[in-house]
């Protein structure tokens, strides 16, 4: 087969499902950050139900690293390829799901009102569950295949998928928004985007099923045959790169969703801005995690990954020194600055981290290595991120909210200093278990 058209369909196989990912993740974060707790937990107050729906929303984080050791553990033993299939169906699945839950007060005229709650919880779940296996496979689809001295640019491009699956599903929230009353969007009108991800989940399908096996795979069971227990090997052999993982990814989750999901809802509810202006804001500051993203690619390859990610987790740091004060500024001017800005330094964080979290782990057991700590991190910075600088922001106003990113930057900062001694310290070649 022609080598450009390989890499292509490479490309766009590990492009497409990250898109997917961030698209369904992100559709949840907004209708959380907007309508989830009023139609779920009706009978609370307004700060009380915005806190339980990002706590419906941290959920899945913590459903991500169980997913990430049951995928993983498919994926260093069966192949890249069928295990982000399987990813993909579940993940889409429970995403589709989503859009004909019943709400608490419809099933409470039966006195189950309860259940609506459990129901979503269990679909965020299963949700988190198929996610704990797709980055980590995509991102591993793209090194794996890349030509020598493109993988960081070849590691960056699932990373595209974050900016894709924004735009995606915060365009489609401001055409809702824009066309439709608060009582139709509150009724029914929240629910087209879960739907419209199976559109997105059938390509994602179609295109991953016209791909092969990694040559890395390949030539590692030429090699030898593949541990029976990946996980075990991996803790035994990479404890120490694990830590240094998980701590390196915090930054950019930290980010993100304190940017898009928490602005969101900070800014609507406690600022006052309208919904509409505010998802116009963060799509034009969405453009920024872009241009990091393929600034940190082509950066990284001539350089070098660890390089660049540790210049991104020093300035998030600093980012987030300003950003609470930004957020809080009354000028949408200056939320735009603030948000773009952020974006663009998380790109610079998440660019990287797709060519230098394989470096982490041999190849036997790096579908699980990676997977494990980019979602084991992602609790830390992401779960916890939203519902954190909520706490924050009441407790202390916006200025203390950026302290969270300024932790951030500063443990992935040490993630990143822990990653080339762990790496160093690794067996130069150890049995399988």
């Amino acid at each position: 087969m022609n080598p450009l058209r390989t890499h292509s369909r490479v490309l766009t196989a590990s492009l497409v499902g990250t898109a997917v990912e961030f698209y369904d993740f992100y559709i949840y974060a907004t209708a959380a950050a907007l309508v989830i707790g009023p139609l779920f937990f009706p009978a609370q107050s307004q700060a009380a139900q915005t806190l339980l729906s990002f706590m419906t929303f941290g959920l899945a984080f913590f459903a991500r690293p169980v997913g990430a050791v049951a995928f993983g553990h498919f994926g260093d033993r069966i192949g890249r390829k069928s295990t982000l299939v399987a990813s993909l169906l579940l993940m889409g699945g429970c995403t589709l799901l989503i859009a004909f839950l019943p709400t608490y007060m419809f099933l409470n005229q039966w006195g189950i009102g309860p259940l609506a709650p459990a129901l979503l919880c269990l679909l965020r779940f299963g949700q988190g569950f198929g996610l704990g296996g797709e980055w980590g496979g995509a991102s591993l689809l793209a090194v794996e295949n890349a030509p020598k001295g493109w993988e960081a640019r070849f590691g960056s491009a699932p990373q595209l998928g974050a900016p894709l699956g924004f735009l995606f599903a915060n365009g489609l929230f401001l055409l809702l928004g824009l066309g439709l009353t608060e009582t139709q969007f509150a009724t029914w009108g929240w629910r087209i985007p879960f739907l419209a991800s199976a559109l997105l989940v059938g390509v994602g399908l179609w295109v991953r099923l016209r791909i092969g096996e990694t040559p890395a795979f390949r030539e590692a069971l030429e090699q030898a045959p593949p541990a029976a227990v990946p996980v075990g090997r991996l803790f035994r052999d990479h404890s120490g790169a694990v830590v240094a993982g998980i701590a390196g990814v915090v930054a950019c989750f930290a980010i993100f969703y304190l940017a898009t999901t928490f602005a969101l809802s900070f800014g609507t509810k406690t600022l006052g801005y309208p919904r509409e202006t505010l998802l116009a804001v963060q799509l034009g500051a969405n453009t920024f995690l872009a241009l990091g993203i393929l600034t940190a690619g082509w950066w990284a390859d001539k350089t070098s990954a660890r390089n660049v990610l540790a210049k991104g987790a020093a300035l998030t740091a600093l980012i987030g020194l300003g950003f609470g004060s930004g957020l809080g500024s009354g000028s949408l001017f200056i939320v735009f600055l603030t948000l773009a800005a952020a974006l663009f330094v998380m790109g610079l964080t998440y660019g990287p981290l797709g060519s230098w979290l394989p470096t982490l782990y041999a190849v036997p057991v790096r579908y699980t290595g990676i997977s494990l700590a980019f979602n084991l991190g992602g609790i830390i910075g992401g779960a916890l991120a939203p519902f954190g600088a909520q706490l924050l922001a009441e407790r202390g106003g916006t200025a203390y909210v950026g302290l969270f990113l300024t932790a951030a930057g500063a443990l992935t900062l040490m993630g990143v200093l822990g990653g080339k001694a762990a790496r160093e310290a690794r067996p130069a070649l150890s049995p399988v278990i």
